[in-house]
């Protein structure tokens, strides 16, 4: 994780790729979807076919911090056909990228975040809260200053106003508290041990089953 950092501060990076992004996130406790990092058609199915259908495709670079608007996102391939011309598609768009992603598609109705900013007065300070795209429309978020403890992350989780869609939710079960107070505790922990992160949002932090699971995260670097 040291080494993705040092390598991407040595090439003056801006961020890193979301692939970099959930190494270093995962380091931290926080669970990622299983994904690789395909440079080839070849590659980007047989990953597919190690993975399991259904898969997303995400082109991947440091660059691509607005993937969607850029049309290098597809979602819910279901077969090689699907995947290859997907790996076609994106990699006509863009000329620049590490490669392409290969990402198991998981489910899950609730989206959460996790976010770490740095204040100039506080220092790093994590935030928790409504995820996916209303994130920024209902701005349902509770801020700790790091490092947690467990009861801070504790807290936090029990200040959101949508905390109800933590229990049991239209059949689906209670979301596993401890893995989201790991991950909240471990990313303060990681804001207090690496000062060239400026800035981590993990987003949407999708609830599969119980388990709390990274689809996608973005780390800026300080510059």
């Amino acid at each position: 994780m040291e080494q993705i950092l040092k390598n991407a501060i040595k090439r003056g990076q801006k961020s890193l790729s979301e692939y970099e992004s959930k190494a270093v996130v995962k380091s931290a406790g926080v669970a990622i979807t299983s994904e690789k990092l395909a440079r080839s058609r070849e590659e980007a199915t047989t990953f597919a076919e190690e993975i399991g259908y259904p898969v997303a495709l995400k082109g991947c670079s440091a660059t691509l911090a607005h993937k969607t608007e850029a049309g290098v996102v597809k979602l819910n391939l279901a077969d090689a056909k699907a995947v290859r011309d997907a790996y076609d598609e994106i990699t006509g768009r863009v000329s620049e990228i590490d490669g392409v992603l290969v990402q198991e598609m998981i489910k899950g109705s609730r989206e959460f975040v996790i976010g770490l900013t740095r204040d100039p007065q506080f220092g790093p300070c994590v935030m928790f809260g409504i995820g996916g795209i209303f994130t920024e429309a209902i701005k349902d978020v509770s801020f700790r200053i790091a490092p947690l403890t467990e009861e801070d992350a504790e807290e936090m989780i029990e200040e959101i106003k949508m905390k109800k869609l933590l229990g049991g939710f239209r059949g689906s079960p209670a979301v596993d508290r401890s893995e989201l107070v790991r991950a909240l505790v471990g990313i303060g922990e990681l804001a207090l041990r690496h000062s060239e992160i400026a800035e981590i949002d993990i987003n949407p932090l999708i609830i599969a089953g119980n388990k709390p699971v990274a689809a996608d995260a973005l780390i800026i670097l300080a510059g």
